[in-house]
């Protein structure tokens, strides 16, 4: 359905003022901002038709609303404005990027510092090769009575081997099949190329050695997601600062999950395609998560090697700050490292106050 120029107008207030508040938001807020020219029975009609579409959560039996994921997904598509960082955020910017020469891993784990600081939100910092490898050639071989070897080729010409307990009785037959559908379907493709929906479709080939594929697969996904470095995962009790965890239970279970494991497989849920990425919701790859969205930006490093820095927050969250930062971050850790010293940030100018466009 689309939007009318009224609707949109209602959802981005909404969401601006509940990122503001974290309280839900009703008609009389709107209808009081500067630029709404409709009445308060006119925005709670366009509320009540936003909430029947989905785009719109009424938390209580109150007349306020919050955002769903979906109204926020659409704002970030559609909605969101540019936010222009003030002068003492940029300035705040600069000197948190002035650093010194250091040891690269221990740069990664401060920059991921600095940037949880400068976002008062969990944030975390990973390197990884801009040009992944690739599964080449898949070899299954009988290594006695309930057992296999698995040796995988990456295009990087490493070699990787695993001994495999058989699930299930396989003959040599049923493992020539499994490594010809591996062949055929497997290779040549990166990490995030490979998907639920592949590993079906091997499976339904496979014959009786079907019950390999999943085990194939998930040792394939760890040796090709072992050019990611070190991922650096910081400041997580400041998400005790927001409203949406004051309740310990929920807290807890986002701490629970939130992990340096989680954040390693994020590159295989996000699209490619940008410099920043968004998973609002249940977009993201852990169902304790569902109220959680991340915003992560990558940078070049250099030397085939591209970084990622990014946060972890509420849905409720400013995007538009935090992408904002996030860029202001990356462009110039991206000057850093392939200066091979000290970032030298934009000159502070008028221009840098805060606005929207």
């Amino acid at each position: 359905m689309e939007l009318t120029d009224r609707q949109k107008q209602i959802l981005r207030a909404i969401v601006d003022i509940y990122v503001s508040t974290a309280e839900p938001v009703g008609s009389k807020a709107i209808a009081a901002l500067p630029d709404v020219s409709c009445s308060s029975a006119t925005i709670r009609n366009e509320m009540a038709e936003l909430t029947q579409i989905g785009l719109l959560e009424q938390p209580h039996t109150s007349a306020g609303r919050v955002p769903s994921p979906a109204g926020y997904r659409l704002y970030i598509d559609e909605l969101m404005q540019d936010y222009r960082l003030s002068l003492d955020e940029t300035r705040s910017l600069n000197e948190a990027l002035e650093l010194k020469s250091q040891e690269f891993d221990k740069m990664m784990s401060q920059v991921g510092k600095l940037v949880s600081k400068m976002t008062d939100l969990p944030a975390y910092t990973v390197a990884t090769r801009r040009s992944e490898a690739v599964a080449k050639h898949f070899d299954l071989i009988m290594a006695g009575p309930g057992s296999i070897i698995l040796v995988l080729m990456l295009s990087d010409d490493q070699v990787k081997n695993k001994l495999i307990k058989l699930p299930v009785s396989v003959s040599e037959s049923d493992l020539k099949l499994l490594a010809a559908v591996l062949n055929a379907s497997l290779t040549d493709l990166t990490a995030e190329e490979i998907t639920g929906e592949l590993l079906e479709k091997i499976t339904r080939s496979a014959g009786a050695a079907s019950p390999l594929a999943p085990l194939v697969m998930d040792f394939t996904l760890e040796c090709l997601r072992q050019q990611h470095g070190d991922v650096h995962l910081t400041g997580q009790m400041r998400l005790l600062g927001q409203p949406e965890y004051k309740d310990a239970a929920k807290a807890q279970e986002v701490f629970e999950t939130l992990d340096e494991e989680l954040i390693s497989n994020l590159p295989a849920v996000l699209p490619k395609d940008g410099p920043v990425q968004f998973l609002v919701g249940p977009e993201n790859v852990a169902k304790e998560l569902k109220d959680t969205s991340v915003v992560m930006m990558r940078f070049d490093i250099g030397e085939g090697m591209q970084g990622t820095i990014g946060v972890v927050g509420p849905t409720r969250m400013d995007y538009a700050k935090i992408t904002a930062k996030l860029g202001y971050f990356a462009e110039n850790l991206g000057k850093m490292f392939q200066k091979g010293g000290a970032a030298t940030p934009p000159a502070l100018t008028e221009g840098t106050e805060a606005s929207d466009k």
